[in-house]
């Protein structure tokens, strides 16, 4: 039986040696029993939608099945605790977003107990929530520079709502007024429920909510869109400029999910599950699933998402820090 190295040598020399672990690990590893994806939020949402997708998608190839089960609480950082200290054979995933990620470090105490880069393994980022700026209809303004002349005229009059002290929408809140110089009196709801309740009952003024949350509102012209805090136009709303494009530089605050395992897993179960997942990025139906759902596909391997994380984790504490914010 050849060895690893006579392999290489046969096959051709370095260039093999490099291709070796797609072969042997992503090609061969299975689970030694059934695959447990957590998501550490309640059913329903966009994380929980895109865990069971994808975990509809690798079961079969890897011979296993694959349950999703949901482990709210703590900002998320009980269920991505729960996974940094579980088994690490290969058999638990989880599926979070930014908030575990990338802000909880900076917001809890002890980071929640767990380190999102020394404790995980990225697999890949999948998709992107990006943070619409909405307002209520009868709020005098049409565009981006005639709210800031709004808040400018009266600072602290304008209330914007976000999902909760210290949730993605609040950050972005803190970014936008920090390079926007505006006053805005942020109203912290728990939840997107409430949150979109009060937006259309006309108790506060505007919000940076994600897509799937106030899509169908702004549609049917019961809240008026403004700009996304994006980089990118969104591909729901491709009319809506960015806030770069409005005229604020640097409000760049996209949602994102992607999909960690255990530090600690084999090198050939990462390997594996890497492959499978942007396999199954690759299919139309589930681009267009994402789509509908309100999530925008931006796929990044494991190398990439890894130097993203650090990048973002950096990001946000800084405005953290600036903004002084604190977790409830």
């Amino acid at each position: 039986m050849l060895n690893r190295r006579q392999f290489a040598a046969l096959a051709g020399g370095t260039a093999a040696a490099a291709l070796l672990p797609e072969f042997s690990f992503a090609q061969t590893w299975t689970p030694p029993k059934g695959v447990t994806v957590v998501v550490p939020y309640p059913a329903g949402g966009p994380t929980d939608s895109l865990a069971r997708l994808v975990a509809q998608e690798i079961a079969g190839p890897l011979g296993q099945s694959v349950i999703v089960e949901n482990v709210p609480g703590g900002a998320g950082a009980i269920g991505s605790r729960r996974v940094a200290q579980g088994p690490a054979d290969g058999t638990q995933l989880v599926a979070t977003t930014n908030q575990t990620h990338a802000t909880n470090i900076s917001l809890l105490p002890d980071g929640g107990g767990y380190h999102p880069v020394k404790d995980f393994a990225p697999i890949a980022l999948l998709a992107d929530l990006q943070h619409i700026l909405v307002v209520k209809n009868d709020l005098p303004v049409k565009n981006l520079a005639e709210l800031i002349a709004l808040a400018k005229k009266d600072p602290g009059k304008i209330n914007c709502g976000s999902t909760g002290q210290g949730s993605a929408s609040h950050l972005t809140l803190e970014l936008f007024k920090a390079k926007a110089g505006v006053n805005l009196t942020h109203v912290a709801y728990k939840g997107s429920a409430p949150l979109l309740q009060d937006l259309l009952g006309g108790h506060v003024d505007c919000s940076f909510a994600t897509t799937p949350t106030v899509l169908g509102q702004i549609q049917a012209g019961k809240l008026r869109a403004i700009a996304v805090a994006s980089p990118k136009r969104s591909p729901h709303l491709p009319e809506l400029p960015t806030i770069a494009e409005a005229g604020v530089k640097g409000v760049e605050a996209d949602a994102w999910l992607g999909i960690f395992a255990p530090a600690a897993v084999p090198e050939a179960a990462l390997a594996r599950y890497r492959a499978l997942v942007l396999d199954v990025m690759k299919k139309d139906s589930v681009r267009e699933t994402f789509f509908k759902q309100g999530m925008a596909p931006n796929v990044k391997n494991h190398t990439e998402f890894a130097a993203f994380l650090q990048e973002d984790i950096k990001r946000w504490a800084d405005v953290i820090k600036t903004a002084n914010v604190k977790a409830e």
